[in-house]
């Protein structure tokens, strides 16, 4: 059996340390309180809302891999129980690498060339999180004190940042002859070959602008649903704030719970909440039960998933298992 990485064991800890924290400072029995007496049907409403976003999250993915399908491809069950399965094993890992790794890894085990899969992985994760970054801008157009907190605004220019670099490393021809250059330095043989095969599959993407942006839609329409689902159980506990106030909050916390600093955005996303929702006077214990049952949502949203990672692993008969194509 696989020992747990230090790494692992940290952010374990970290997680665990940080949601204590900000629940003590919270008052614990408030918070029981306030999720004691949370109403029940607009928390079954934000529930059901999890899996129309997850079905929305799978059909982006099925349109990124479409370029790489050939009559070959990999079969439409195939792909869904690795995106469920994968999501599902995500709740225990460090954000989207986690599930990134495993969705990349059992998708070349269906015969899918793994630098397709990795960059069906890296361009999905880029989409998801340039949404987040178009909705925290509209968003701060609900909370102007916001944009003037030097955190949001650096935060929200990495961000914009790193997305610019990968549309440079998909669209700009120039950036393509730099990376290939580099590329073509690098030392060993094999890694040379890896590193170009995946630098073109990323390429690829250049030419289906229309897929991406149906992809990018879909994308907005996930965070839209997140926002919308915070709501219901900001409702349900009592929190009396209008919807505007989760589109300005719900992207940025999204974006602190991608931080791969602890496991599922435990901690972070109790840090976030407390501190972001106390801007507009929403008490910590209330603040940190949402976050609580926010947090519960995403998990029973990947419940499915542990269905079918219980009935046959990630990927259940795969054609090609224990080879996997480059």
């Amino acid at each position: 059996m696989k020992r747990p990485s230090t790494g692992g064991i940290v952010r374990v800890l970290i997680a665990i340390s940080l949601t204590a924290l900000v629940g003590w400072k919270s008052r614990p029995s408030e918070i029981l309180s306030a999720l004691a007496h949370a109403r029940l049907g607009p928390i079954a409403a934000a529930t059901a809302l999890v899996f129309l976003d997850r079905a929305l999250m799978a059909y982006r993915w099925l349109v990124l891999l479409r370029p790489f399908a050939g009559p070959d491809g990999p079969r439409f069950t195939a792909v869904m129980r690795i995106f469920f399965v994968s999501t599902f094993v995500g709740t225990f890992l460090p954000a989207t690498v986690g599930v990134g790794a495993v969705r990349a890894y059992s998708l070349s085990r269906e015969g899918v060339a793994a630098s397709a899969a990795v960059a069906s992985v890296v361009m999905d994760s880029v989409l998801g999180v340039f949404s987040l970054l178009l909705m925290a801008v509209v968003g701060l157009m609900f909370a102007r004190q916001m944009a003037a907190d030097p955190v949001v605004v650096g935060a929200l220019v990495v961000t914009a940042l790193g997305c610019a670099v990968a549309a440079a490393v998909v669209f700009s021809r120039h950036v393509d002859r730099w990376l290939g250059a580099i590329v073509g330095l690098l030392p060993w043989a094999g890694v040379r070959d890896v590193a170009g095969r995946l630098l073109g599959a990323m390429q690829t993407y250049a030419a289906t602008q229309g897929a991406l942006g149906n992809v990018l839609a879909g994308s907005v329409g996930v965070q839209a649903l997140r926002i919308v689902q915070a709501y219901c159980l900001g409702v349900g506990l009592g929190i009396a704030q209008p919807l505007t106030t989760y589109v300005a909050f719900i992207p940025l916390i999204l974006l602190v719970m991608l931080l791969p600093i602890t496991v599922n955005g435990l901690g972070t996303s109790q840090a976030a909440f407390v501190w972001f929702f106390a801007q507009v006077g929403v008490a910590s214990p209330d603040a940190f039960a949402l976050s609580v049952l926010f947090v519960g949502l995403g998990v029973v949203g990947n419940l499915p998933g542990g269905v079918l990672y219980a009935t046959g692993g990630v990927s259940r008969g795969s054609r090609n298992a224990g080879q996997p194509t480059t």
